[in-house]
């Protein structure tokens, strides 16, 4: 294998790249807009949440309790009737519906403990748990603060404190700008290069490869790195530009650190995605054989769910998947500061599995090779 055949059409791969418009705008496209949209647009804390309060008492404890959900976390809350509850429910006008029953306040202030009546739509996924914790926190404190005729705090025993680490104010943007990263170069990562695979094959220019004195090694590790190139660039550039400085987002990480373990990454990618290449025949082949592979590699990664969540089983699979080791790795470094004598574990087995995925790829792509010779 000589390395200036491997340069020389990795520069061949740039340059069909380039004069391929939809691709390039894909590129631009998945490192600009497809993060910042979901960065922005995308809420895992209690915000703006819709509500409705049914008020049977019509007190002055009642109206405390209406008047406690706010902005931001709540909209203005929407006074309705008992008998509209169910079709407001069933039409998802609402989060949440608060009914407060007759004699609440009656209740309440003779030692009574009444009951309030919560209904969550829990298809809001994103809100209903935290949205639920937080009107429970309301409903138990707001009648204390009332009977006592203060707004002090009643009496505790025991006094929680909480830090929130790395993201101090809870912010979903600063995770979901980074997530959003991973989520485009696993896409790409095997877009890319697969489709510069069949992108010869259907245009014949496989064959022309194969009467030149080259390897299928030297063609494999020349459309790995034209395109892990690319994807690169692009990737530090959305980490810098889009992520740190449009989404305000702060880096504490090592950047450096950060583009190696890219780097590993994008190995394993691309390689994967030459083997996907080699099982399909024609470009839609390959499109509907990738997207599932990318969903399960990312969904399952921990990037949205944490491993430990899932069936024990499920994460040894995960273990398999590069994906799930860069997840740990851009965390680590870029949400924790971490340097290289603690991910060191998550670049060797996303490098493994790189090494293995490019050696399946190879054998695959050798096979198809003599196949086309024929």
């Amino acid at each position: 294998m000589r390395l200036t055949n491997v340069y020389r059409l990795g520069l061949k791969e740039l340059i069909s790249l380039r004069y391929d418009p939809v691709l390039v705008l894909l590129i631009i496209y998945a490192f600009t807009f497809a993060i910042i949209a979901p960065a922005r647009g995308v809420k895992l804390e209690l915000q703006n949440a819709s509500v409705a309060v049914v008020d049977e008492d019509r007190s002055q404890l009642s109206a405390r309790l209406a008047d406690a959900l706010r902005p931001p976390y709540f909209q203005p809350p929407e006074q309705i009737a008992v008998g509209e509850i169910d079709d407001a429910m069933d039409a998802g006008r609402y989060t949440f519906v608060i009914d407060l029953p007759p004699r609440l306040q009656a209740d309440a202030v003779e030692g009574r403990r009444p009951v309030v009546q919560v209904n969550v739509d829990a298809t809001a996924m994103a809100m209903a748990g935290a949205g639920a914790r937080y009107l429970e926190q309301v409903l138990a404190e707001e009648p204390l603060n009332y009977l006592q005729g203060s707004r002090a705090d009643p009496p505790q025993m025991v006094l929680a404190v909480s830090r929130l680490a790395f993201n101090p104010n809870g912010e979903s943007v600063w995770f979901l700008g980074v997530m959003q990263i991973v989520n485009m170069v696993t896409l790409l990562g095997i877009v890319l290069t697969g489709a510069a695979l069949i992108r010869e094959r259907e245009h014949g220019t496989i064959e022309h490869l194969l009467v030149m004195p080259l390897t299928s090694a030297e063609i494999m590790l020349a459309k790995v790195w034209s395109n892990a190139l690319v994807i690169l660039l692009g990737a530090t550039f959305a980490l810098l530009v889009v992520v740190r400085g449009v989404l305000g987002v702060p880096i504490t990480g090592s950047i450096g650190l950060f583009v190696l373990g890219l780097g590993v990454y994008l190995f394993a990618l691309t390689a994967l995605g030459i083997l996907l290449a080699t099982l399909a025949r024609t470009m839609p082949q390959f499109g509907l054989l990738s997207i599932p592979v990318f969903l399960v590699m990312y969904m399952l990664s921990g990037a949205n769910t944490p491993l430990d969540a899932m069936p024990e089983l499920l994460q040894r699979v995960m273990l398999l998947s590069p994906t799930t080791h860069f997840v740990a790795f851009v965390q680590s470094v870029l949400f924790r500061g971490a340097g290289l004598g603690l991910v060191w574990p998550q670049l060797a087995a996303t490098l493994g599995l790189g090494v293995l995925a490019f050696v399946a790829a190879l054998a695959r792509f050798r096979e198809t090779v003599s196949l086309t010779r024929l």
